[in-house]
């Protein structure tokens, strides 16, 4: 352990990462912030080069004045990246926490600039703008990431799109993740940040981004967010949604009359479903039906709920319509109605 306390500790949970691991490795080196900087690895017992790299890189950012702290296991399995990412917070000491993956790059003013704001928001988790490796990769979840207004980035908490700063973007005080507890340690195909993310919110932690690109992103198909089920993050977003929002509501009408907007209704608990008055739509066909009927309910006789023009809905709304792929139409006709955002209407898309 370092005996001067850093300022900021980099976390970088590793896994079989030799391909990318110089290249991260340099822009940790290239940081122009002033302060004590320390980099704590977690070596989730990799099989390739990456120990032997972590080493090769020791003496430059030694002599650059950055503590490097290693750990790490051999086992024959990786033990997942909550794990990776505790164990790298447990050895470290600085005051704020830089998260970082093994397979992105920083720009040299990221750790400056994040720490800055982290002073003026200590309860918050602060994230940034990212590029997208390869450029156009991911471009709609790219454009959502960077685009967010600073109401959006609690508003719009539910969507499929996961946390609105996205984790190797995070940097946040040392006391407020220890407020907030652990990343969950159950292994591939846990979405270990969305559950510390809704935990943070539920704690009344903020959530704040810096303007500017810092961070390259880099998307590839050995990815450990592949390795997470749509179906799991569902069933979290749907409790999540419940939870916050839909238990203070005595009803409320699901925006899309098709399979998504179907699904929630499915997903919803009993008491929940009862408080759907209609879904809305523009498409006329499934308005021309009348209603959808719940098949598979046990309720005799079977329940039916109105499918509407949306222009004939009333609000609250849950909105379970993709943005960005309508070529502006779902926007123009959700801003005709001069709903609030977080108030009269949120986003599960």
């Amino acid at each position: 352990m370092n005996e001067t306390l850093a300022d900021v500790s980099i976390i970088l949970p590793m896994y079989n990462a030799e391909l990318w691991l110089d290249e991260c490795l340099q822009s940790v080196f290239e940081q122009d912030f002033g302060g004590c900087m320390e980099l704590s690895v977690y070596n989730d017992a990799s099989k390739d080069r990456s120990a032997q790299i972590i080493e090769e890189w020791r003496p430059r950012l030694e002599e650059r004045g950055i503590h490097l702290i290693v750990g790490g296991h051999e086992s024959h399995q990786p033990r997942g990246v909550g794990f990776a990412k505790n164990q790298a917070i447990s050895q470290s000491s600085g005051c704020f926490l830089c998260f970082l993956d093994s397979d992105d790059v920083m720009m040299s003013q990221r750790v400056r600039k994040q720490y800055e704001a982290a002073i003026q928001h200590p309860t918050s988790i602060v994230g940034c703008q990212v590029k997208r490796e390869p450029a156009g990769a991911t471009e709609r979840y790219t454009r959502w990431i960077n685009g967010l207004t600073h109401e959006q980035l609690v508003t719009q908490v539910f969507t499929s799109h996961g946390p609105t700063v996205i984790m190797p973007t995070w940097f946040v005080s040392r006391e407020w993740y220890c407020h907030v507890g652990q990343f969950v340690e159950d292994g591939t195909g846990t979405p270990e940040d969305l559950l510390f993310f809704y935990e943070h919110l539920r704690k009344d932690g903020g959530v704040h981004r810096v303007n500017e690109c810092l961070l390259q992103y880099r998307y590839h198909e050995k990815a450990a967010t592949h390795s997470v089920s749509e179906e799991t993050i569902w069933k979290h977003r749907v409790n999540f949604l419940e939870e916050r929002v839909l238990r203070h509501w005595a009803s409320f009408t699901i925006w899309n009359a098709g399979k998504q907007g179907r699904k929630l209704y499915r997903s919803l608990a009993p008491s929940t479903r009862n408080k759907v008055m209609a879904f809305c739509d523009v498409d006329k066909k499934k308005i021309s039906k009348g209603f959808y009927t719940y098949e598979d309910s046990e309720e005799r006789p079977k329940p039916k709920i109105p499918v509407i023009r949306y222009q004939d809905a009333k609000p609250p709304f849950i909105i379970c319509v993709k943005l960005d792929l309508t070529g502006g139409g779902f926007e123009e006709n959700l801003k005709s109605l001069n709903l609030k955002e977080g108030v009269d209407f949120y986003h599960f898309n």
